[in-house]
């Protein structure tokens, strides 16, 4: 069975929009703070990574320490402009896809592969692998995070879902690229915002509840962790909970998820604790994604279940079904449209490259560049009536 690591980028991170002074005194505490993390991984005999844990029981840390920098990135072409891509490595060098070579499950030993025929063992009628069994009251299942926007910057990072190995680029719109708006009294976005890796929103499934298909992405996630994270970064999170964006007459869930590395993370276990140790949190996300499209005169976006955020269990459930559609995404039982499927380490996967084959295709892109850190399209406020 093919095991994949979690992993967390590496390499120098990029500063978000804002960031200000004390370059030399972080680098020099970054060097230190790798040094420490490198001498903590060789003698950390802790384990346990990825299982399920009692509510309120101490998640690993030690555990984590030997995966921080399996995974690196390596730009191309200049930041802030159409051709800037950020591709992912893993620890052997080998290039590999955000969207479907880091696992879903942080650690977890379940089956990471896409099996080429019906199982015999699992009785599958489709020849996909059974679900995850549920995770049960008062446990806590951890996924790995891939970060594409830091907080309170503005550029639209996200998953290029349609280009081969899926780095991440700035999204485009109308031949211009995407920043989002300052919404008063916000500053870009107001948490650490990425993706579920191994997840995808089908187009074609109407959801249940909500009434509406899938938005073709991979699931989203709104880290409300006290640390900026920066682009590429591989996090590992715990869910508490989810609310139902209807964006353009798509399903589009929104996760919101803390990491478990943070201080807070101990007293913050579902989405009622966020509500209790983060006063009007919730309640300014809800505006925030009400509201961010109205400044390129787009109406308001609108929620399924009235708005109202719904708790881990529910969102733990919403998470294991994009990743089932994934996994039929990868196996060509599912209608995948123009995204690409391209991988190196889902065994079996029709969609499985060479490493010779990746590496061309990041040979091809534009050599990597400097460009300005901060962009002038978020200074600008916009102020809702």
């Amino acid at each position: 069975m093919l095991r994949l690591s979690p992993c967390r980028a590496g390499g120098r991170a990029q500063e978000p929009d804002g960031a200000v002074g004390g370059t030399s005194m972080r680098a020099g505490l970054g060097q230190a703070l790798r040094g420490l993390l490198l001498l903590s991984a060789r003698s950390c005999s802790c384990s346990g990574a990825g299982r399920r844990r009692r509510l309120g029981q101490p998640l690993p840390r030690c555990s984590w320490l030997s995966t921080m920098a399996q995974c690196s990135t390596e730009q191309r072409g200049r930041p802030h402009s159409p051709e800037y891509r950020l591709y992912f490595k893993n620890a052997e060098g080998k290039y590999i896809s955000p969207f479907h070579d880091i696992p879903l499950f942080a650690g977890s030993k379940e089956d990471k592969e896409v099996p080429a025929k019906r199982s015999k063992t699992n009785g599958s009628e489709t020849g996909l692998p059974k679900k995850p069994p549920p995770s049960r009251a008062g446990e806590t299942v951890v996924f790995n995070m891939v970060v594409e926007v830091p907080r309170w910057s503005n550029a639209k990072m996200e998953i290029a879902t349609k280009e081969p190995l899926n780095p991440i680029k700035q999204d485009i719109k109308r031949g211009k690229l995407r920043y989002v708006a300052n919404i008063f009294p916000h500053k870009g976005y107001i948490w650490n915002y990425g993706a579920l890796p191994q997840t995808w929103e089908d187009p074609h499934h109407k959801d249940k509840d909500t009434g509406c298909c899938g938005d073709n992405d991979p699931i989203d996630v709104c880290e409300i962790g006290t640390k900026v994270h920066y682009p590429g970064e591989i996090i590992q999170v715990k869910v508490l909970g989810v609310m139902a964006l209807i964006d353009e007459g798509e399903t589009d869930w929104k996760i919101i998820a803390i990491n478990v590395d943070d201080p807070e993370a101990q007293k913050i276990h579902d989405i009622d604790d966020v509500k209790k140790h983060k006063p009007g949190y919730l309640e300014a996300t809800a505006e925030w994604f009400r509201l961010y499209k109205v400044p390129d005169d787009k109406p308001e976006n609108q929620f399924a279940f009235n708005g109202e955020f719904k708790d881990k269990d529910f969102a733990v459930g919403i998470i294991k079904s994009t990743h089932e559609y994934w996994k039929a995404l990868l196996h060509k039982k599912a209608d995948r449209g123009a995204i690409e499927c391209m991988n190196i380490l889902v065994h079996d996967s029709p969609f499985r490259c060479s490493e010779e084959d990746a590496r061309l295709i990041v040979q091809s892109a534009p050599p990597p560049a400097s460009g300005d850190s901060v962009s002038a399209e978020g200074t600008v406020y916009f102020y809702s009536k």
